[in-house]
């Protein structure tokens, strides 16, 4: 079935979902300065979607800068990823993305996340629940039709619909599903894993190049990657490498060199959107400028908001001055901001501006 993924050029280089991260304000200025072909959110939990938060929509907000862009969920319930795959249709997502590589330890414990490495047969089916929730939507079905969606979710979801470009609107599109996820739970086990995947037909299979029970430690495993992409070429479904990926230059060579459709970049791109540039491309503005652009987004976007706060900004601001002179000092004087004001206090003194 042809859809988005099939209209990006190859190979393909994008910004990997990363929880507390991967925000509106973050992809934005991302995609802005440094285009990658395609972003992602960050996870949602459906659980928390179909239990009624309706704070976790703000983690589904974005424009149209942004296409093409994909919803990242995660859960263990099949019926709740139905239900809120039809609520991202409705929202005007490009795809569709489970998440089965998280490796945090409450994720994990609950069954979610990478622990659905180890039960295949669960994974599959929140799978085929996922694309049967899109389904449902081009065949008619709203959120307000599904049983486990709130009434107040369904309204903002239908409110934020009626906002798109009309070629959102439409449900004639079939939206993909892919998945992103680890080469394995305790050990590498990749081929054996995606072949699990593959029976269910994913879009995309992104593959994280550590276990479960790595984290983030040690180096990422691109000739296990490459096994994995031997046994995916084969098919209709994309693979994608991520993990230690330096810039886009270093993507297309990963991808060369282990016969791969892209990779997704995700912690080199902190405080530094320049990292999806082409070669010799020249950034369009000073970075600390970027910075407090970034930061008025963020103001702007979520100051409104009843549980409001600028922490977590700061730890992007934070990743903005790391490689400066005086970084530790700049860093300490960031970390007590509050406004963009503030931020902007502090860059002036520091003659960043």
């Amino acid at each position: 079935m042809k859809n988005f993924w099939s209209t990006l050029p190859r190979p393909i280089v994008g910004l990997s979902p990363m929880d507390g991260v991967t925000d509106h304000p973050y992809r934005y200025i991302q995609k802005k300065y440094g285009n990658p072909d395609v972003v992602y959110t960050e996870f949602t939990s459906v659980e928390g979607v179909c239990h009624g938060a309706d704070r976790l929509l703000q983690d589904f907000l974005f424009d149209e800068t942004q296409r093409p862009i994909v919803a990242q969920i995660y859960g263990t319930t099949p019926q709740f990823f139905r239900e809120t795959a039809t609520l991202l249709c409705q929202l005007g997502f490009d795809g569709i993305d489970i998440n089965m590589g998280c490796p945090a330890k409450n994720v994990a414990h609950s069954g979610a996340g990478a622990a659905l490495i180890t039960t295949p047969d669960l994974a599959k089916t929140i799978v085929t629940q996922t694309k049967a929730g899109v389904t449902d939507w081009a065949e008619g079905k709203s959120a307000i039709n599904c049983s486990h969606i709130s009434e107040t979710i369904a309204k903002e979801v239908q409110k934020r619909h009626t906002a798109l470009p009309a070629e959102y609107q439409s449900r004639n599109q079939v939206i993909p599903v892919s998945v992103k996820t680890r080469i394995g739970y305790d050990k590498p086990m990749a081929a054996e894993w995606v072949q699990h995947l593959l029976e269910v037909e994913p879009a995309v299979i992104a593959l994280h190049g550590r276990t479960l029970k790595q984290q983030y430690s040690g180096l990422a495993d691109w000739d296990e990657i490459a096994r994995a992409a031997e046994v995916i070429k084969h098919t209709n479904t994309l693979v994608f490498g991520n993990g230690d990926t330096k810039n886009r230059n270093h993507a297309v060579e990963l991808s060369q060199k282990y016969n791969i459709d892209g990779v997704l970049i995700g912690r080199s791109s902190f405080g530094n959107p320049y990292v999806f540039l082409p070669e010799g491309e020249r950034p369009k503005k000073n970075i600390f400028q970027v910075a407090l652009e970034h930061t008025q987004l963020y103001q702007d976007t979520y100051a409104h908001h009843e549980r409001y706060s600028f922490l977590p900004m700061r730890k992007h601001l934070g990743w903005y001055v790391r490689s400066i002179p005086n970084a530790k000092e700049v860093r300490r004087q960031l970390f007590q901001t509050n406004t963009t004001d503030d931020v902007k206090h502090v860059f002036l003194a520091y003659n960043l501006l």
